[in-house]
């Protein structure tokens, strides 16, 4: 492509971006800051940096995507997702591109949890949900007050993993009506599971889903507890933001399955974490080969060692490797984890050992934050 020809189609990007408008505050994504260091490479390659906002609706970026596609000469998109640094200091009035407001310690949301851990992946199906439960279930275990909230407002599988179909109470609390968690195998549970009749469908867009998910942290009873842990959604979207830019988070455990699908997805969430200055404590590698139940034989099935070569790259700690067993997903089925109802089997000793990292983690860490 010859420079006037890339001019030209740079000029036409251009005037796509700048036809797309924030649904709220009107202003373009253009002259408001959020598109930068536009350019067109000879290949016919477009790219740019979104520089994300605070209230910006996780479709913006994906309509710059489209609306850059559809331009006449343009071969292919790259965008880098820009999150500022979460200590940058706050303005007050309007939002200015690039300025995502930093996570508060916020103890007056949460005053009687000692440390919060978020349970994290970059997609779903990789088990993250098995890996919250299990890890929520053996730090119990070993007497620790633990809570379990689930964030995967579009999946919220908590309920049925822990066997539980109540419906939460209404209680006072300090003068204040809350909801009351449901106590299963000594973890305290909330879900929006619980809230939703069989089978209704979550279908709820990004200002919706910050709202539960500040409902579940603030009007719940969680009481004193040592450790809550988060079951995030899968992705890098509305409500991983929501989260770690209204709670500390003290630390977050990615889970991933070997196979390099699911390696390169957490490496981006891993990236967003960085960006928001939340620290990762490690990386679990879930489904790290079958055993067999008839002969014991181990078999490969996704591959081998690809959650290892990710902490490897990233420089985090390998927390462990779950096996691929059946007696887990029965588990998960019947409402009782692995690691209470088959304790002795290779899964649930791997979950626990998995369990007992992350407490060391946590415990050599400075004190958290009142």
């Amino acid at each position: 492509m010859q420079p006037t020809e890339r001019d030209q189609v740079l000029r036409r990007v251009m005037a796509a971006l700048s036809a797309i408008l924030h649904p709220t505050s009107g202003e373009d994504v253009v002259s408001s800051g959020r598109v930068r260091e536009l350019d067109v490479l000879e290949d016919g390659t477009v790219r740019f940096r979104f520089a994300l906002q605070a209230d910006d609706p996780g479709t913006l970026v994906r309509q710059a995507r489209t609306a850059a596609e559809k331009v006449e000469g343009v071969q292919k998109v790259k965008i880098d997702i820009s999150l500022p640094a979460a200590g940058a200091p706050q303005k007050k009035g309007p939002l200015r591109a690039g300025n995502v407001p930093a996570p508060t310690p916020n103890a007056n949301l949460l005053p009687g949890v000692s440390r919060i851990i978020a349970v994290s992946s970059g997609k779903g199906g990789v088990g993250k949900s098995t890996v919250a439960v299990n890890l929520a279930a053996s730090l119990a275990k070993a007497g620790q007050r633990v809570g379990l909230l689930d964030a995967d407002i579009y999946g919220p599988n908590v309920p049925i993993m822990f066997g539980e179909t109540r419906k939460p109470r209404v209680v006072g609390d300090k003068g204040r009506e809350k909801m009351e968690p449901l106590d299963a195998h000594g973890v305290r549970l909330m879900s929006l599971g619980f809230l939703l009749e069989d089978e209704q469908p979550a279908i709820m867009r990004g200002p919706m889903i910050a709202g539960i998910l500040k409902q579940f942290l603030s009007e719940v009873a969680w009481g004193e507890l040592d450790v809550l842990v988060v079951d995030m959604p899968p992705g890098t979207g509305d409500a991983q933001l929501s989260l770690v830019q209204t709670i500390r988070i003290d630390g977050v455990v990615m889970v991933t399955t070997p196979q390099d699908v699911s390696t390169g997805d957490v490496l981006r969430g891993i990236k967003m974490f960085e960006r928001t200055n939340t620290p990762v404590l490690g990386v679990v590698e879930n489904m790290a080969g079958f055993i067999c139940p008839c002969c014991g034989q181990r078999y490969e099935i996704f591959g081998r060692a690809g959650g290892q070569r990710l902490a490897s790259q990233t420089g985090l700690e390998f927390l462990g490797e779950v096996p691929l067993e059946m007696i887990v997903r029965e588990g998960g089925d019947e409402g009782i984890p692995v690691v209470i109802g088959q304790p002795e089997s290779p899964s649930a000793v791997a979950l626990r050992e998995i369990a007992e990292r992350v407490s060391a983690r946590l415990s050599a860490m400075a004190p958290a934050a009142v």
